[in-house]
């Protein structure tokens, strides 16, 4: 094997392992960790790659973007609905401490999120 391949399989299990924690925290973003683990995959081992597009974490957050370009819009809203919460929090625990420059970050940060997902990702019919 070569250490191109032995470079792709570990990247793309460390995106794998971010991916799938990005599923639990949101502040993680899980769909351009999968893509990655993807590409690593296909680029490493065939087996890996067939693995990883049969599992059900490929299937519920990646495969309708892979194929339609786009995402269910209950999937959108639940993204949105979960980075508001968490950004939400954080950003009441900093303005509690007056600490306003990173607050102003996490609003341009969630701004930001919100425009890619509501004009940058199509929403797809189910």
């Amino acid at each position: 094997m070569s250490i191109k391949k032995v470079i792709f399989i570990i990247v793309g299990c460390i995106c794998l392992a971010l991916g799938t924690v990005g599923v639990v925290l949101p502040i993680l973003p899980t769909v351009p960790f999968y893509l990655a683990t993807a590409f690593c995959f296909a680029n490493s081992s065939e087996q890996l790659h067939e693995w990883f597009i049969n599992t059900g974490l490929y299937k519920k957050h990646l495969q309708s973007y892979v194929e339609k370009r786009g995402m269910l819009l209950k999937t959108k809203v639940s993204i949105i609905a979960t980075v508001t919460l968490l950004m939400g929090f954080g950003f009441f625990m900093m303005a509690r401490k007056g600490i306003w420059v990173p607050c102003i970050i996490l609003a341009v940060v969630w701004i930001c999120h919100i425009v890619y997902f509501v004009f940058g990702v199509k929403t797809i019919k189910e």
